[in-house]
């Protein structure tokens, strides 16, 4: 079993809202509950390749690779500039509904996992924080990253489900409100664009 120490940190760091939070509660608020669960599960799917680029040691040599990391990180830094233009570009243009309806689930699903799969950062960050809760002495320690990692990715479904249910819980005070939803849109568009930049003047 996992000790508190582990669990505690785990939720933390995903509750604190990065790029993955932002989508799936901007795709509540805009999209429903439903869409928020498409997102949500994109988005932790987009962690997997990290796990395991963690727990091969494949995160060190990207560490390493200065060139590999710098082509990752501006590949993840222009699919959100994407996302914060196709979003303001739409602002005003689209009722709830009419969004609602064009964009499926699979999709959406898509959008979250190519927003965590394109940010190098979690491969590092995954390198450094699993291993501080692997025993000393244990038997395979491969097994017991895999085992953290699983806890770790279903605490990440879970609340970013329920952050995406708190986003929808709002949604019907937004959708009588074209005004509103016009200046939501652009903030979270702005808010894709700031967390693009960040990652792009960032060093590692």
């Amino acid at each position: 079993m996992p000790n508190t120490e582990f669990l505690i940190t785990s939720l933390v760091v995903v509750l604190i809202p990065g790029t993955g939070v932002i989508y799936t509660v901007s795709t509540g608020l805009f999209q429903g509950w439903r869409a928020s669960i498409a997102a949500a599960c994109g988005c932790t799917a987009g962690i997997i390749p990290h796990l395991l680029a963690s727990s091969l040691g494949l995160a060190a040599i990207l560490h390493m690779s200065a060139v590999a990391f710098q082509m990752l990180k501006f590949a993840g830094v222009g699919y959100l500039l994407y996302l914060a233009w196709s979003m303001w570009r739409e602002t005003g243009a689209l009722s709830l509904d009419a969004y609602n309806d064009r964009q499926g689930a699979g999709r959406i699903a898509l959008r979250g996992f190519l927003i965590n799969i394109l940010n190098p950062k979690l491969s590092i960050f995954f390198l450094a924080f699993l291993p501080q809760f692997v025993l000393a002495g244990t038997a395979d320690p491969l097994l017991q990253v895999g085992w953290l990692s699983a806890i770790f990715m279903v605490m990440t479904l879970v609340i970013f489900i329920l952050y995406g249910f708190c986003a929808h819980g709002v949604r019907s005070y937004v959708v009588n409100s074209p005004i509103l939803i016009k200046r939501l849109q652009r903030s979270f568009a702005l808010v894709f664009a700031a967390l693009g930049c960040k990652l792009a003047l960032s060093d590692r």
